[in-house]
């Protein structure tokens, strides 16, 4: 094998090694690396959060809970809108909750946010407690999405509603690519657009409506706690 040969392989193999660490941070963020992925999530997934964000109202005095909140740039935007609520921010990753507290300082300090780590599976809530639940780019690594999926309707006030948005669904644009690299390297849940919709259906919640921008690949699901 000639050098040349060599550094290319070497070249590749570090390519592809960095970019198996970069989607397994994404998965949950540890560490340094995963402090900047967070950051980086709250750049990467602005346009993404504005479009699924249209798809409820938000009324200036509700309770809201982001799961997953990453970065905590989808709780500083939803704050903005809900400015005599309070918005609860929860993420599994403690690189995450480290870098969300940082960006929401502000907000913490004057009673209008909260950040802490805990898991979707048993959020540390009362019943009914939340207007609107949001959950970005997150569902995909729930540990049981439909048993997950009633716990959150649970701390759902009657009427209240959960908005699930991502960037990837099982049939999207350039799904070939998609597809291995969320069920092989990322091991996630990776649903159609009709799955999306019989999975918050079977969980109990009522109004279900789906949405897709094709031309991204995004999607939003929403649904809603019977009164």
């Amino acid at each position: 094998m000639t050098g040349t040969l060599v550094r290319r392989f070497v070249t590749t193999a570090i390519g592809i090694g960095a970019a198996y660490v970069f989607l397994r941070q994404c998965r949950r963020p540890s560490g340094w690396i995963g402090r900047r992925v967070a950051r980086t999530m709250n750049i990467g997934h602005a346009s993404l959060t504005k479009w699924g964000l249209r798809h409820v109202r938000i009324e200036p005095d509700w309770c809201i809970l982001d799961i997953g909140c990453g970065g905590g740039q989808t709780i500083r935007s939803i704050a903005a809108i809900a400015t005599a609520g309070r918005v609860e921010g929860v993420d599994y990753a403690p690189a995450s909750v480290a870098v969300a507290s940082e960006k929401n300082a502000d907000l913490i300090a004057s009673g209008r946010a909260g950040v802490q780590q805990a898991s979707v599976s048993r959020l540390p809530f009362q019943d009914s407690s939340f207007d609107l639940i949001t959950a970005v780019e997150t569902h995909y690594y729930w540990p049981d999405l439909r048993h997950d999926l009633r716990e959150v309707l649970r701390v759902l006030k009657p009427g209240g509603r959960l908005v699930v948005i991502a960037e990837a669904y099982r049939g999207r644009r350039m799904d070939w690519l998609y597809r291995p690299v969320m069920r092989l390297l990322l091991r996630a849940t990776y649903l159609s657009l009709d799955e999306h919709r019989a999975a918050l259906t079977e969980a109990g919640f009522v109004g279900v409506e789906v949405d897709a921008e094709p031309s991204r690949g995004w999607m939003c699901a929403v649904g809603v706690r019977a009164s």
